[in-house]
């Protein structure tokens, strides 16, 4: 029982912290809301007993991709200090696309039979990042949620052309 609060009051400290990462209008507070979001991350990830994930997560996205975002920032003093408008006349569009997007989502997600069956125990006497590597490709475990991340992360990409993109 005491875990589960744990997992709670860590999980609404990292949404928290990803809600202030997309609201601040400072781009430093932000970025470290960021450290602080993924972080909160790694921590699910102990907590998960998710030993390699959590390493991963502090070495990879902490300690090498946020750390560049702040240097990028702190080289970049404009635009660390931004005092235009943060919401434009098209912000309706954006939230109703994001609730069609969130019922097409959840709606999905309900009718997926994979959604209410618990994944399989790991068996002990395997090497645990062959056993997860292989549960990421497998069609009936996680394939789902990591070709959404894939996705996510393209749209991310995408996302950072068009706003690094200088029109001539």
């Amino acid at each position: 029982m005491a875990l589960q609060i744990i997992f709670i009051l860590v999980a609404a400290v990292t949404l928290g912290a990803a809600l202030m990462t997309v609201t601040s209008r400072n781009l430093v507070h932000s970025a470290l809301w960021l450290i602080m979001s993924l972080f909160g991350v790694a921590v699910l990830y102990v907590l998960l007993n998710a030993s390699f994930l959590a390493v991963a997560q502090v070495v990879i996205y902490i300690g090498a991709i946020a750390i560049l975002i702040i240097f990028g920032v702190m080289m970049t003093r404009r635009l660390a200090i931004d005092t235009s408008r943060q919401i434009n006349s098209t912000w309706w569009l954006a939230a109703l696309l994001s609730l069609v997007f969130l019922g097409g989502l959840s709606w999905m997600l309900s009718n997926w039979d994979g959604f209410w069956i618990e994944a399989p125990v790991m068996a002990v006497n395997i090497d645990p990042v062959k056993q997860l590597g292989a549960a990421l490709v497998a069609p009936n475990l996680y394939v789902l949620p990591f070709e959404l991340a894939s996705v996510l992360l393209l749209a991310a990409l995408i996302g950072s052309i068009i706003i690094a993109y200088e029109k001539r």
